[in-house]
């Protein structure tokens, strides 16, 4: 893949994305969300690709919207901008990390802020290297949340963090969001790289991949359920359906002869016929 502001690195069935404008501390631009909207679309359509890790090149993550444009960074109306409500770019890429057909891992290996901190509320499994310092910095310059975290990060931590980090806009360090939940667990830097690769062969190694597409978006999507009846309705059309498949047949066969399952099903074109089985809303 081709790409000028992230690296797009396979090593077996992990995909490693990595931010890369070090000297900007690999600050948000315009062009990184579409590079990193198009990494997601190769990934969802290799079957190679079992689980993708998301990290930093140089000593930050991403240090929020990239301020060169000065006091107008923020302002669609400014000249030689287009006019009037135009859709968030943060909340193109969370929106698009939500529809992710694989699981998501975000390696945080130093500062992430604004945009920085949201995008990782995307993800599935945030990990955190010592270094790492998170701020949802909004209120301190007069915007508000974006990337679709105020969905998100409620959903994470709980209302009352997720309020208390977001009314003060205040950057916090690793140990906090660990003990608030919003990271799994914090690394020596040069563990962190490999913790996360070693969570994403536990995801990759002895599963089935069109499963785990499943519960991805199962337990996603159940997130914003009215009724525990919803969550019925696809556990049962998803049971049914996979217990008819050839990876269901093997999950059992090779428990039942004590060896490694080779699971044959492929997430391209093994999907069951009702997913999806939401409709995405509009943007109005």
């Amino acid at each position: 893949m081709n790409f000028e502001q992230i690296l797009y690195e396979k090593d077996g069935p992990i995909l490693t994305i990595t931010l890369n404008r070090p000297d900007k501390l690999n600050a948000f631009t315009g062009q990184m969300m579409q590079e990193l909207i198009d990494a997601m679309d190769a990934a969802d359509a290799d079957d190679e690709v079992r689980a993708i890790i998301f990290t930093g090149a140089g000593r930050g993550f991403c240090a929020g919207a990239d301020l060169s444009s000065g006091k107008d960074t923020f302002n669609n109306d400014a000249p030689g901008r287009p006019s009037g409500l135009q859709r968030d770019g943060g909340g193109l890429l969370t929106l698009r990390l939500f529809e992710s057909k694989k699981p998501l891992i975000s390696a945080c290996n130093g500062p992430a802020v604004g945009v920085g901190a949201t995008m990782q509320c995307a993800m599935d499994i945030r990990l955190a290297s010592e270094k790492a310092r998170y701020g949802f910095v909004f209120s301190r310059r007069a915007i508000v949340p974006e990337a679709c975290s105020s969905w998100f990060l409620p959903r994470i931590v709980g209302i009352q963090t997720a309020l208390e980090w977001t009314f003060s806009g205040r950057v916090f360090e690793a140990d906090e969001a660990l003990n608030r939940g919003f990271v799994r667990s914090v690394h020596a830097e040069e563990d962190l790289l490999p913790a996360a690769k070693a969570l994403a062969l536990e995801f990759s190694e002895m599963t089935s991949a069109v499963s785990v597409t499943l519960i991805r978006h199962m337990l996603w999507k159940m997130l914003g359920a009215n009724h525990p009846m919803e969550a019925h309705k696809i556990d049962s059309r998803g049971v049914y359906h996979r217990g008819r498949s050839a990876d269901a047949f093997e999950g059992v066969e090779s428990f039942l002869q004590k060896r490694a399952p080779v699971f044959p099903g492929k997430v391209s074109s093994d999907l069951p016929e009702f997913f999806p089985w939401w409709d995405e809303p509009t943007f109005e």
